[in-house]
């Protein structure tokens, strides 16, 4: 069910998932910044005084959004990796996990940028910047990992290594936002990983 069919009488924790839902959305469609919590209301059909009775403030609903990101995106990435058979194989998983999740979310990365590219220093904006430290960590054991086992290079800088996989995947949702298009993301991202792996030393398949 869409946020405008959901019922007027849910319980709080389902009435906060859809509104970070709608709020997901809305950023797929406009510049996060223009969203007002007037419009989240009109979306699910609910009063600003309904909505605030869940979120005290806008700040609170971003917060929860971005809760809510790193909730998913971390889980997808995490049980992508635990499925492959080797860390090379588990890096590369983690790379269509994580272009899938944008390419079903597009909404995600346009808010997630939205906060970094703000002046000054927030709540929110450091729950972005932890998130995307979880994230390089990972992808830093796994580079370790693969290291170790003579997949990549034995010398290949694992920091700079984190750096490239993380560009590469932002690289390709600015070439797909640009493009309007964000399921070009998935058609991009064999080719770009398969360039990623020669980069570190794992040659082809």
């Amino acid at each position: 069910m869409t946020e405008t069919e959901a019922p007027r009488h849910l319980p709080a924790d389902a009435r906060r998932a859809i509104t970070v839902e709608t709020v997901i959305r809305l950023a797929a469609e406009q510049n996060p910044d223009g969203i007002t919590t007037a419009a989240i209301a009109q979306r699910m059909g609910l009063t600003q005084g309904a909505l605030f009775r869940h979120f005290p403030t806008k700040d609170a609903i971003w917060r929860a959004a971005v809760d809510w990101v790193a909730e998913r995106l971390m889980a997808r990435v995490d049980r992508a990796a635990r499925a492959a058979s080797s860390p090379g194989s588990a890096l590369e998983a983690v790379f269509a996990a994580h272009t899938a999740f944008v390419a079903e979310h597009p909404g995600v990365p346009r808010l997630l940028f939205g906060e970094l590219q703000r002046r000054g220093d927030s709540q929110t904006r450091r729950m972005v910047q932890a998130l995307l430290g979880r994230y390089r960590e990972r992808i830093c054991a796994l580079v370790d990992e693969a290291c170790a086992r003579g997949e990549f290079a034995a010398d290949l800088d694992r920091d700079a290594a984190a750096t490239l996989f993380v560009g590469t995947i932002q690289g390709l949702v600015v070439q797909a936002m640009v493009a309007g298009d964000m399921q070009r993301v998935l058609r991009d991202a064999p080719a770009a990983y398969a360039m990623l792996r020669r980069a570190f030393g794992g040659g082809t398949r």
